[in-house]
């Protein structure tokens, strides 16, 4: 018979058990850590490129992110959202990874509060202004939703709060979550990679020149390595990641496309960005003038590629503003800004991580796309223009007398239209089956290329930064300056495609990450308020009692034996 002593002696020695059980489970878990993400969408997960990323840090990399101290609910979401997915990347890169958040409101003086306001502003981080509704007063607040990230004598400014700003704030802020990983990492990955891909700018054919695409040179010089290309004067793509081809406007002579043929067949990656008509904007006054093509000499090797930009130019409903003098006001010119159908707004895309969750860009004098057979080659539209849209096929009249007209919403019908293509595969050289461009010799020619990628944007303009008129400095990519605002994403499409070209389904999928919405029916919310109310303040309490009734009935019939 067991005595009350042993049994006592039996249940200590149980719970000395239990103890060193969970420490040593405790111990195990610390050496050997386990997460599961239990999320339908897998929202806490990261991609297999980010893990190893971040596992081989060599130096130790600071974040500062500047969402902190008061902010509306939406802004806290975001904050959330930013501290998880960090502490996520901490799981990987242990304490190479350092991150703290800072409330840019907390200067010492006003003057020291503005200067730390314009050096965020430097460095890409924009500013939101946000009014909220506190104990029934009305409260605006400067909010920056970005980070510096910093590594050995090098820093980089993340904006975080992206998306589509035409999907409404709540949506955008999803779009913003659901990128988070792609834009800490790629920041990451920016800083901690010594030997950067080199990036040529093909030049020697009347390409855009600097000032107008300094911003695009600078935005690929944070994460690249830049350099210009002149394939006039004997230079080769020899040694270069990816070539980017902006808007020629003069010949391409045999021997240069069979340069550009080459570093496609020897697996080169090349971005194209090119205009097929010409239009002269000093003659678009009065009467206007018309389009006519540009000659490049590139067509028969987009052709073979697969794809055809078309003799036409699109005209949208959906569009950007253009000044046009109305009138005048006594010595003054009125000028109005009046929708501008060659203008296009291109907010329309797909699911592909280069265009997924992208705001609208900037189209100008933009034409239509066709798809051709390529053997082997996958295409895949990344910009649409609007439903609202239509093709005007050579010769087109470009005139400002245009815009005092009514338009006839009926014939803007074609739409969506295609205008920018991704093609991915084993490309076939041009010169395939072919005799050599004259004075070339090549003991090294390909016929059939290795895997490659090539993006083809039919509007050459895309990239081109403005300049200021009256300061003559250049404005940044996507200057809207009807609103004087950097409103448009032309910087976030290039560097995207880019991204995407040289990082093979690498940190770039991040960005197909998708986090569902489940908004509550506000509906049912009203007429079934009462009920759950009652069910859950009542219905635990009779759970409670029955317990209690249960539990008493079955001591006294246990002790009742003896």
């Amino acid at each position: 018979m067991v005595t009350r002593n042993q049994r006592k002696i039996t249940d200590l020695l149980l719970f000395a058990i239990g103890i060193m059980a969970c420490v040593l489970a405790n111990q195990f878990s610390g050496h050997f850590p386990q997460r599961w993400d239990l999320t339908e969408e897998k929202r806490y997960s990261i991609q297999p490129a980010t893990k190893e990323l971040l596992r081989n840090l060599q130096e130790t990399v600071y974040l500062e992110v500047y969402l902190e101290g008061e902010m509306p609910a939406g802004f806290l979401r975001l904050q959330k959202s930013i501290k998880e997915t960090l502490e996520e990347f901490r799981v990987h890169a242990g304490d190479r990874l350092q991150f703290q958040f800072i409330d840019p409101d907390q200067a010492a003086s006003a003057q020291a509060r503005q200067e730390f306001y314009n050096d965020l502003i430097q460095k890409g981080i924009q500013a939101s202004n946000v009014i909220d509704t506190k104990d029934g007063q009305k409260t605006e607040k400067v909010i920056f939703p970005g980070a510096v990230v910093a590594q050995g004598n090098r820093e980089l400014g993340v904006l975080l709060l992206k998306g589509n700003k035409g999907a409404g704030p709540d949506e955008q802020l999803n779009q913003s979550i659901e990128g988070l990983e792609y834009e800490l990492a790629s920041a990451i990955r920016a800083l901690a990679t010594v030997d950067r891909p080199r990036i040529a700018l093909i030049k020697g054919h009347g390409e855009l020149e600097n000032p107008e695409i300094v911003d695009l040179t600078n935005s690929l010089l944070d994460r690249y390595q830049v350099h210009n290309v002149n394939l006039t004067q004997g230079s080769n793509l020899m040694g270069y990641d990816a070539a980017l081809v902006v808007k020629p406007i003069q010949i391409i002579s045999e021997e240069d496309k069979y340069k550009l043929d080459q570093f496609v067949m020897n697996g080169g990656k090349i971005l194209f960005f090119l205009d097929a008509l010409q239009v002269e904007m000093d003659s678009i006054t009065g009467a206007g003038t018309y389009a006519f093509p540009y000659e490049t000499n590139l067509d028969d090797l987009l052709f073979k590629y697969g794809v055809r930009i078309n003799k036409d130019l699109l005209v949208d409903r959906l569009s950007q503003r253009y000044p046009i003098i109305t009138g005048n006001v006594g010595n003054q010119p009125n000028i109005n800004w009046l929708n501008w159908p060659f203008y296009p707004l291109i907010n329309y895309s797909g699911d592909h991580p280069i265009v997924k969750n992208l705001d609208a860009l900037s189209g100008k004098f933009v034409s239509s796309m066709d798809t051709v057979k390529a053997e082997g080659i996958t295409k895949t539209p990344l910009l649409f223009s609007s439903q609202y849209s239509r093709k005007v096929d050579y010769p087109v009249r470009v005139s400002l007398n245009e815009l005092r007209k009514e338009f006839n919403p009926e014939t803007f019908n074609q739409g969506p239209i295609p205008l920018a293509y991704l093609l991915e595969g084993s490309f076939t050289s041009l010169y395939k089956n072919r005799l050599l461009p004259e004075g070339v010799v090549d003991n090294s020619f390909k016929a059939d290329g290795e895997p490659s990628k090539i993006v083809v944007v039919a509007d050459g303009d895309m990239l081109r930064n403005d300049i200021n008129p009256k300061t003559q400095q250049p404005l940044p990519m996507g200057f809207d300056l009807a609103t004087g605002q950097e409103a448009f994403a032309n910087r976030d499409f290039i560097m995207n495609a880019v991204s995407y070209l040289l990082n093979d389904q690498g940190i770039i999928n991040a960005r197909t990450k998708e986090i569902k919405i489940r908004p509550l029916d506000t509906v049912r919310i009203g007429e079934e308020r009462v009920k759950w109310q009652l069910i859950n303040l009542i219905v635990p309490l009779i759970l409670l009692v029955i317990y209690a009734l249960a539990r008493q009935f079955w001591r006294k019939r246990k002790f009742a034996s003896f």
